[in-house]
């Protein structure tokens, strides 16, 4: 491994630490599978902003793939006593966990494929 590539390795490094609390947590709280299974994917449907255009695209996925929302939304779970709005934060941040190490960056306004971890 080159310097060069160090950075994008740890994003995917930290992708997958991501995912592996994110599940472990989710686990441990006793949430189950079939929420886990239907909603897993339900943050790509951000991906629909493509139709309106590469920049709306981009800023859609971005706004939806980026851990800060997964993250209020589960303090403000925790705060406020609500195991579904935790239940929700770990199953979104799991998913952009998993994006990560897949190489599924944030986007550019350029195009789908270009990432701020690698052109896909």
């Amino acid at each position: 491994m080159t310097l060069e590539h160090f950075p994008r390795r740890l994003l995917h490094l930290e992708g997958l630490g991501v995912l592996g609390a994110a599940l472990v947590l989710y686990f441990e709280a006793y949430y189950g599978w079939l929420p886990l299974v239907i909603l897993f994917l339900a943050p790509d449907l951000s991906m629909l902003g493509y139709l309106g255009g590469p920049a709306v695209g981009a800023f859609s996925y971005d706004l939806v793939h980026t851990y800060a929302l997964p993250l209020g939304l589960g303090i403000v779970g925790v705060l406020g006593d609500s195991g579904t709005a935790v239940q929700l934060a770990l199953i979104w941040a799991a998913h952009i966990g998993l994006d990560r190490p897949l190489g599924y960056g944030l986007k550019y306004p350029t195009a789908f494929k270009d990432t701020h971890l690698q052109r896909v």
